[in-house]
This record gives structure tokens, C-alpha cells and sequence, in this order.
């Protein structure tokens, strides 16, 4: 039985004619614009909502992605939710920043990524002093980091008890590389908090071409599942970044697999119900 109420917990959107991505120069299949009408086209298989995540523009140029977004979400009612940038080590601008984006009504949450930056950035004490900041701030925090990462992001999340916690893509584990062991002992003490959930997303884009398929990817799935349960685990396509691997119709069906077994009110929780309560949001009269 499908879900009576699907979100889509990690969407970007993005156009490098009206904002500047530098890291799209290096990955050609995804410089280009990717808009609401490209990911809405299939209309049947469609969630009922999404929750933005923000591109990694240039800083410079975080206030007006989250114009540009707003601006999307003015046409296209879909866009229940942005989680935008603020520049967590700007200890200068960092607080009216996070002001700002508290005020904003759409804006349910904040990103820095820490993927990409080496071993201890994310506990720098400036970082976890603005991690703490946007718990303050009554918003939670998406950690996006690689499964190298994630002890320094445990000792993050530890020094910061009163942030509520997202990770993205369920820690990136090196799926191409077979290295589920260490990737799962670290999830496991990450989940330990219960202050951290997880969102079940992007695990074909970090496999080879001949891991795409359920066999291979079925470990990952029920390991997070096993860590973080039913009431932590959230649903999550990493669209249009996804189409370097796959397609919207290919992650469903995984999910849909995945969590066919589950009861119907485990199954609302992984796809609509914890991004409700965690970002907050006001979908179709649920809040």
C-alpha cells in the first residue's frame, strides 16, 4: 500500500545563470539548471511535498539562494521548506545571519557542509559554537559529511546537545570501497544520541555502476534502520544530484521495497512524518 503522504526530505534546486556553484565546473552532467517543473514531470510518481537543501553556492551568495528559493516556492507550493547556508566560522556576521534566516517563514533549517574539509574542521571551536547558535535558534542542523567523518561529527554532536540533528545520506558510507564495517560502527555510536536523525538518501550515487541494485544496497538501508529506527529515519531522493546514478522512479521503488514489510504508521514516520516534526513543516493541514 502507498503512503498516504509522501515528502521528499532532501531536493536541490539550482540555475548557475542566476547563482554561481564552483563545484558544478567539475561535474559536467550537472551543470546546467534544475528547476521544480524537471523534478516534478513525472506527476504520479511525485511526492507531495519537498524540503529544499541548500547547493553550496558561494557564500557570498547564500542570502539570495534563499531568495531564489522562496521565489520558486511562490510559483511551485510544493517547496514546503528551506534548509539554507550560513557560515558557521563567521564569527562576525554569523549571528545576524542566523537571524535573518530564523526570521524567514520558509527557512526550517540550517547547513555548513563538512564534507570536503579536512580532519577536525567540524569541531573547530568557532563551528561548534555556531552549531550550538543554530539550536539557539530553534532550528536543526544537516550535517552533510563522508563516512570518514563521522567521529568528528559524533564529538560535534556531543559537545552540542541542545541542536537537533539531520545526517544527510546516512554518513556517505564508501559503498565503492566495501568499507561498510567501519561506516556502520560509527553510524551506530552517532545514533546513540537521540538528538540525531537520519535521512535515507543518496546511497546509489556513492556506489559503483554494478552496486546499483538492491543486493548491494540493502545492508546500508537496514543498518541505518536498525540505528536509528522508524521515528529517526527520513525519506530522501538527493535530486538532481541522484541523476548521476539514477532516477527519481529508482530510489521510489528501493524505499517502497525497503520498507514494504513496515506498519503503516512506521511507514508515514520514514516518509512524511519525521520531516514534519523535525523541519516543522505544514503539509496539507499535517504539522
Amino acid at each position: 500500500m502507498n503512503p498516504a503522504l509522501v515528502i521528499d526530505a532532501h531536493v536541490h534546486f539550482w540555475d548557475p545563470a542566476a547563482l554561481r556553484y564552483p563545484w558544478l565546473e567539475s561535474v559536467p552532467a550537472l551543470e546546467r539548471a534544475f528547476l521544480p517543473p524537471d523534478y516534478f514531470l513525472d506527476g504520479a510518481a511525485a511526492p507531495d511535498a519537498v524540503v529544499f537543501v541548500e547547493g553550496n553556492c558561494t557564500p557570498a551568495e547564500s542570502a539570495a539562494e534563499v531568495r531564489f528559493v522562496r521565489r520558486l516556492a511562490n510559483v511551485e507550493p510544493r517547496i514546503a521548506g528551506i534548509v539554507a547556508f550560513v557560515d558557521l566560522l563567521d564569527e562576525r556576521t554569523r549571528t545576524v545571519a542566523l537571524q535573518r534566516v530564523a526570521a524567514t517563514r520558509e527557512v526550517v533549517g540550517v547547513r555548513h557542509n563538512i564534507q570536503g574539509h579536512p580532519p577536525g574542521f567540524c569541531v573547530r571551536a568557532a563551528f561548534v559554537r555556531g552549531v550550538e547558535e543554530v539550536g539557539q535558534c530553534d532550528l536543526p542542523f544537516d550535517l552533510c559529511a563522508t563516512a570518514d567523518q563521522l567521529q568528528d561529527v559524533e564529538d560535534l554532536v556531543s559537545q552540542c546537545p541542545g541542536t537537533e540533528f539531520v545526517l544527510d545520506h546516512c554518513g556517505k558510507p564508501s559503498i565503492r570501497d566495501e568499507a561498510f564495517a567501519p561506516w556502520s560502527e560509527d553510524l551506530a555510536r552517532l545514533a546513540m544520541h537521540p538528538n540525531v536523525s537520519c535521512k535515507l538518501s543518496g546511497l546509489l550515487t556513492e556506489a559503483h555502476a554494478d552496486q546499483r541494485d538492491e543486493m548491494t544496497l540493502l545492508p546500508y538501508a537496514r543498518h541505518a534502520y536498525s540505528c536509528f529506527g522508524a521515528s529517526r529515519l527520513l525519506f530522501g531522493s538527493d535530486w538532481p544530484v541522484l541523476t548521476i546514478a539514477g532516477n527519481t522512479a529508482q530510489w521510489r521503488t528501493f524505499t517502497d521495497r525497503f520498507t514494504a514489510a513496515w506498519t503503516p504508521d512506521h511507514r508515514h514516520l520514514f516518509y512524511a512524518g519525521n520531516a514534519i516534526r523535525i523541519y516543522g513543516l505544514d503539509v496539507h493541514g499535517h504539522s
